[in-house]
């Protein structure tokens, strides 16, 4: 064996981008280690650069992930079975990686001659899910915002009454029924949006106003 192929990849996070990924084989009998284009470039050389080795291999392991990542080579060199490892690596360039490393042990008559397994690059995957994490988090905010300044306007039209007295009306009725803030708000909201229930604005307005005061509220005049 002089070369490996690299596995086919698929990151529903990168689309059409690629997802980087090798293939490596482990003869424990001659301590040689074959890598696939892949493996190369995820350490940061090319094929040709660099001969592999296991000292090669564990030195772009991160310090901090190094002697849990040795622990668990060593078992399977020892016991057989397959193994799994989310670690970060640093390539040659220095840049910091976090791969998924996942393998499994050769046998010949009961003891282990090789390791075989793959090694994918997720610091692209993590970084585009971490960044479609935080813009939902800030459009559920916003949306969040916006329904609850609806709910305020309601209120302050409704009851002729200001602000934050308005808001401090929604926070009662929140607390009072035991439900989100923006649950209040967003029906008020429909409630006033829809023409088939505006005919309950009125009294879910009113509702709002006597848990927010703490007393019954008369309805007003007109």
């Amino acid at each position: 064996m002089t070369e490996l192929t690299g596995p086919y990849t698929y990151s529903s996070a990168l689309g059409d981008s690629v997802c980087g990924a090798g293939t490596f084989h482990v003869d424990l009998g001659s301590g040689k280690i074959h890598w696939s284009d892949g493996m190369f470039q995820l350490h940061g050389y090319t094929r040709g650069e660099v001969v592999p080795t296991i000292e090669l291999l564990f030195s772009h392991k991160h310090p901090e992930d190094r002697p849990r990542c040795e622990n668990i080579v060593a078992q399977v060199v020892q016991n057989g079975g397959y193994f799994c490892m989310y670690h970060r690596i640093i390539d040659a360039q220095g840049r910091t990686r976090r791969v998924l490393t996942s393998g499994d042990a050769m046998m010949d008559r009961g003891q282990v001659t090789a390791l075989e397994g793959v090694m994918i690059d997720l610091t692209s995957t993590l970084q585009r899910e971490t960044e479609q994490t935080a813009r939902d988090a800030v459009i559920g905010a916003t949306s969040t915002r916006t329904v609850i300044d609806q709910a305020r306007g309601i209120l302050m039209g409704q009851l002729k009454m200001g602000s934050d007295e308005a808001f401090q009306m929604l926070v009662s009725t929140s607390s009072h029924r035991n439900v989100k803030l923006v649950v209040v708000a967003a029906e008020l909201v429909q409630l006033a949006n829809s023409a088939e229930s505006r005919n309950y604005l009125e009294a879910a307005v009113r509702a709002i106003a006597a848990d927010g005061q703490g007393r019954p509220v008369r309805q007003r005049a007109g």
